[in-house]
């Protein structure tokens, strides 16, 4: 069976692609599905390249009985070649991925995660309507900002999940 191979970006991979990769992972293990995909993420800088995930993501995650593992990595153009999904998490991400990919097809594996908020969309109604599909930085931020950003993280990622069990 062939996996889908999928990545998770934002700026600097320690705050939201770290939780929404070890998210997704969690939520594939609870389904028993880990034999279904590859699944990891990316920043678009190298800022942050071999750091672990900033603690106040961890401590968030961590509260939700969910592990951030791995570090920091920056995302790259030769990426696009082994994955299936890329999952941005906010527009200027998503802008800088469509600049990086090699081609047409590279450029249609891009998406923004919140494209699959249920508590935003219904339907893919999402570009028709105009909405903010971000899941803001926290990182400047208080705990709340990384309690909101895992919310947003969790329910798009249960959506995505779901989409992705037709095509495996």
């Amino acid at each position: 069976m062939s996996k889908i191979h999928i990545s998770f970006v934002c700026l600097g991979n320690i705050c939201r692609s770290p939780m929404a990769e070890c998210v997704f992972q969690h939520l594939v293990e609870q389904a028993g599905r880990v034999d279904q995909f590859h699944i990891e993420s990316a920043g678009i800088g190298g800022w942050h390249a071999g750091e672990p995930a900033d603690a106040r993501a961890q401590a968030t995650a961590q509260a939700h009985g969910i592990h951030l593992t791995g570090h920091a990595r920056q995302f790259q153009r030769a990426d696009f070649a082994r994955l299936e999904a890329v999952m941005a998490l906010d527009s200027d991400v998503a802008e800088a991925l469509r600049r990086l990919a090699p081609t047409a097809a590279d450029q249609s594996k891009i998406h923004l995660l919140r494209e699959y908020d249920p508590a935003l969309v219904s339907s893919g109604e999402a570009e028709a309507r105009s909405i903010d599909l971000d899941v803001p930085d926290p990182y400047y931020g208080g705990p709340d900002g990384f309690e909101d950003a895992f919310q947003m993280i969790e329910r798009s990622s249960r959506r995505l999940l779901e989409s992705l069990s037709t095509k495996v």
